[in-house]
């Protein structure tokens, strides 16, 4: 998954419009133009595609925690140069401040099951002997999980007197 699709999916599943997305941006420092998200969400095969780099995208994802949970005291978080699918994992865990239950039920809605031992693996330090890498499927189906909670809605049970097994 390239950073751009990954800003495309959060951008729907979170209804972010591209005034939201600037603010979400100037939260971690950076300031861009309408320009820039619109060539950012287009398609790769669309001439104006830009491609949206690590320390851009770490910059929205930093904004984005600052937006969802407010500014931490101190510093602010120093802006990746290079994003791993741990890093993303990891800082869409805080934005949405997910206990561990919560992220492996998003998980298995967006088609994956693990363990907490596996979860907790992901969140490891690079260097730790059960550290795991990230692979793009886990994420994508995190992602899809995320758009499952916060977007989709289910039909309402109601209208044609159907029960969705909740």
């Amino acid at each position: 998954m390239t950073n751009n699709d990954m800003l495309r999916r959060l951008r729907y599943t979170f209804d972010l419009n591209d005034s939201k997305v600037i603010s979400i941006f100037a939260l971690a420092g950076k300031q861009v133009t309408r320009e820039e998200i619109s060539d950012w969400l287009k398609k790769p095969d669309n001439a104006a595609f830009k491609s949206c780099n690590d320390s851009t995208f770490a910059t929205f994802l930093n904004g984005f925690i600052v937006e969802r949970r407010g500014a931490r005291e101190g510093p602010a978080a120093p802006i990746e140069k290079k994003l791993t699918n741990n890093i993303i994992f990891r800082k869409l865990k805080i934005a949405l401040n997910l206990q561990a239950e919560e992220v492996l039920s998003i998980l298995a809605a967006g088609g994956s099951e693990i363990s907490k031992h596996e979860l907790s693996a992901f969140f490891r330090k690079t260097g730790h002997k059960h550290y795991r890498q990230c692979k793009d499927q886990v994420l994508r189906n995190f992602l899809y999980g995320l758009q499952l909670k916060y977007r989709d809605e289910k039909p309402d049970a109601s209208a044609d007197g159907f029960s969705w097994g909740e």
